[in-house]
């Protein structure tokens, strides 16, 4: 995987791994095309149908995830088109989407306001994320703290 940023660009925050994440996939376009894809989509034509996105925008986002390797490209079987998956890094982006998720219907809606919901494969509404401690106790904002590495 490629972490490094286009020519000319530079690192917000070079030793802040939330930094890093959000110079590489935190704009909002990048974030719905990793939603979507884990949510079936593979071509450019679902992801440009699904978000309507300005074609261009969603020809440079595709190639800066599949250079930072959060998406995979290869031929589609009718050799005429690409198909997008994600790799093991973009999976691994599946917890940060449905805790993104869970704050958008606790805070981002009114409360009788309709919104879709993330079901398993029995149909059950996802239960709350909730970071643990070592000792499996939740942890808070105010439990926690960052501690700088050389």
């Amino acid at each position: 995987m490629d972490v490094t940023l286009a020519a000319g660009s530079a690192w917000t925050d070079p030793a802040c791994p939330v930094a890093r994440t959000v110079d590489l996939i935190g704009d909002r376009w990048s974030l719905l095309i990793i939603r979507d894809a884990m949510d079936g989509a593979t071509t450019f034509t679902e992801f440009h149908q699904r978000l309507g996105i300005a074609r261009n925008i969603l020809t440079d986002r595709l190639r800066k995830l599949v250079e930072h390797g959060i998406l995979d490209k290869s031929a589609a079987t009718d050799g005429r088109r690409h198909t997008y998956r994600l790799t093991e890094a973009g999976q691994d982006l599946f917890t940060a989407v449905v805790a993104l998720r869970q704050w958008g219907e606790r805070h981002a809606f009114a409360p009788d306001e309709p919104h879709s919901i993330l079901v398993d494969d029995q149909g059950r509404e996802l239960p709350e994320l909730h970071p643990l401690g070592q000792e499996g106790a939740p942890l808070s904002a105010e439990a926690s703290h960052v501690r700088k590495t050389a």
